[in-house]
């Protein structure tokens, strides 16, 4: 994978082209101090991945995401931890905070890789238009692994979506296929389902429990993003709420 460095310490630079040399899979093209630098190279040349600093001069790197229209994958490289929530309704790979541990590093690598490959076998295969489900319907179709794997409503826990493919969350099996968040939100029925953020779709018959900010689906804690945390209270939480 092309990637970039954009952050405005020299030290934070030097200790990530130091870990990107041990990294194989990464063939770093660029090194900018600000995303004003960095802009016109991203728009003129090809960038896989971007590892990206947030509190810069000028632009900070949300706001920098937030600019390009088809921004490459985003590892956030941080000394804040505050930030989180915010960069993955921007559908950053992940978050990692300064100062950066190899095994987390690693991870994150390891995840912008699952999907560069995962977008490679996407562009390849045509992907089948799904078909609305009906009220009666009680299953859907997705392909994967070049099969077409059925999937019950009832056996979907959440969904988890990672720019142009969605992985679907059983309680055995995790099911990738080359689709987007909002692709799959339409085939689902909507009094089961429910958007939480940008990035994931749970099955509101298996909450667990909902905190102020997170839902808990199983043992997967997912977070429940601004914009849509209103709605959600609203319509899945108040409307069941057992009052005093």
């Amino acid at each position: 994978m092309k990637c970039i460095i954009i952050d405005d310490e020299p030290l934070a630079r030097e200790g990530m082209k130091m870990n990107l040399a041990d990294t194989p899979s990464l063939e770093l093209v660029g090194v900018f101090e600000n995303a004003v630098q960095a802009n016109e190279f991203v728009q003129n040349n090809e960038v896989d991945l971007m590892f990206l600093d947030i509190q810069m001069p000028e632009i900070t790197g949300l706001d920098f995401i937030k600019l390009l229209r088809n921004p490459p994958m985003v590892i956030i490289t941080t000394a804040f931890q505050n930030y989180a929530l915010e960069s993955f309704e921007l559908s950053v790979v992940d978050y990692l905070v300064k100062p950066i541990n190899p095994e987390r590093f690693i991870k994150a690598v390891n995840k912008a890789d699952e999907i560069f490959n995962l977008r490679k076998i996407a562009s390849s295969t045509k992907q089948t238009k799904p078909q609305p489900a009906t009220q009666k319907d009680d299953f859907i179709f997705v392909k994967a692994d070049r099969k077409y794997v059925k999937v019950k409503f009832d056996n979907i826990n959440y969904i988890e979506g990672l720019k142009d493919y969605v992985i679907i969350h059983t309680d055995n099996d995790r099911i990738i296929t080359a689709m987007n968040v909002k692709t799959i939100e339409n085939q689902l029925p909507s009094d089961v389902f429910f958007r939480i953020n940008r990035s994931f779709i749970i099955n509101i018959n298996h909450i667990k429990e909902v905190e102020n900010n997170s839902v808990k689906i199983k043992n997967k804690e997912v977070p429940i993003g601004n914009s849509y945390k209103k709605d959600f209270l609203e319509q899945v939480v108040i409307k069941k709420l057992v009052k005093r």
